[in-house]
């Protein structure tokens, strides 16, 4: 069922947006969010490899993770977070998640039109991805060169109490130490792109204040990012708080730049992510299979699944079958799942991989038939 805000707007541009099919996962990223060029287009950001992992308690090791990148563009996807280089001091999981980084990075297959991303959160991290570029670079180098890092991801919260647990500074202390970071990164030619927690509710105090993730969104696209994906990092929010806190943001800050970032703890990624589009946004964050967590959320269940996302932008016009690079995802989100030890979560993918099971066991019953 289809929220009211979204009904009559939200299918005009599903409608058109269904014409290019799988084109929301296939296209070559851009400087700025696809609405600013093409408003029928819906460019996704896949996170899984690095928001997806982080908060998995047992190592995976980096082949693993270059896998799986790797298999996320072969199936098509074209804007892929690889990666962070963070302190494992105040982030638990990224000692044993995120710690090997460069190794995966070293890893990875280049593909055509594949842009990669890695989240830089202070100066010494970002110190690091441009050692591993300057080396990769150099022509006495022999190591294989990574894939092109063009982008770096920051990070601040519209909330004090979650940025001292995450990062263990209040938020104008985070921004004053994000500047820098975003300053020297364009310098040396790399794209920023910026993230807010926390923009509904806060585990730790509650509901948010839009005017806080209006405030902190401004001061990120003042650094110089060229976008900023507004995270429901506790999965809390509904449509109507979606609108609302969207509605404050746009106050001070261009729709065409923002993006959506949404967990699906209670079940309404999918319909925040059609209340978005329908305000304007464009672009998404989405983790295969349903990835990831928070470790400063309790409770807060993974990313929207890929799957879903893509499922919900083309399944009505194609009625469930819309073809190979769709196919390949949930099978990617079914093969990750079970390196974990578990059941993709995405539903969509589950659906998918059962129609075909059962369609296999029938062609099999045929052919003994004969």
């Amino acid at each position: 069922m289809l929220y009211p805000s979204v009904t009559s707007s939200c299918s005009r541009i599903l409608r058109s947006t269904l014409k290019t099919s799988l084109k929301s996962f296939t296209s070559q990223p851009t400087l700025s969010t696809a609405s600013s060029t093409n408003p029928n287009f819906v460019k996704i950001v896949e996170v899984g490899p690095r928001d997806g992992l982080q908060n998995e308690p047992r190592p995976i090791p980096p082949p693993i993770k270059a896998e799986l990148i790797n298999k996320l563009a072969i199936a098509g996807i074209r804007n892929i977070e690889a990666g962070s280089f963070v302190s494992p001091k105040w982030v638990p999981q990224a000692r044993t998640q995120m710690a090997g980084t460069a190794e995966v990075l070293a890893l990875i297959d280049s593909f055509p039109k594949t842009g990669y991303s890695v989240l830089v959160p202070n100066q010494k991290g970002l110190d690091d991805l441009l050692a591993i570029l300057s080396t990769s670079t150099s022509p006495n180098s022999h190591a294989k060169p990574p894939p092109p890092v063009t982008e770096i991801a920051i990070f601040a919260s519209a909330t004090d109490s979650f940025s001292r647990a995450n990062t263990n500074v209040s938020i104008s202390g985070s921004l004053e130490r994000l500047a820098p970071v975003a300053r020297r990164a364009l310098d040396a030619g790399l794209k920023v792109r910026g993230y807010v927690s926390v923009v509904v509710t806060c585990p730790f105090s509650g509901r948010v204040d839009p005017r806080r993730v209006r405030d902190v969104s401004r001061e990120l696209v003042q650094m110089g990012c060229y976008e900023v994906s507004l995270g429901d990092t506790t999965g809390a929010g509904t449509p109507a708080s979606i609108r609302g806190m969207l509605e404050e943001v746009a106050k001070e800050v261009d729709v065409g730049i923002l993006a959506g970032h949404f967990h699906d703890t209670n079940g309404t990624a999918t319909a925040n992510i059609m209340t978005a589009l329908d305000f304007g946004l464009r672009t998404f964050d989405a983790s295969v299979g349903g990835l990831g967590g928070c470790p400063y959320s309790p409770g807060a269940t993974g990313n929207v699944a890929t799957e879903d996302v893509v499922y919900a932008l083309t399944g009505d016009k194609l009625f469930g079958d819309i073809g190979e690079p769709y196919t390949r995802l949930a099978e990617i989100g079914e093969w990750i799942s079970g390196v974990l030890g578990r059941e993709t979560t995405s539903r969509a993918g589950k659906a998918l991989l059962a129609r075909r099971k059962r369609e296999e066991e029938r062609k099999r019953k045929e052919g003994a038939k004969l």
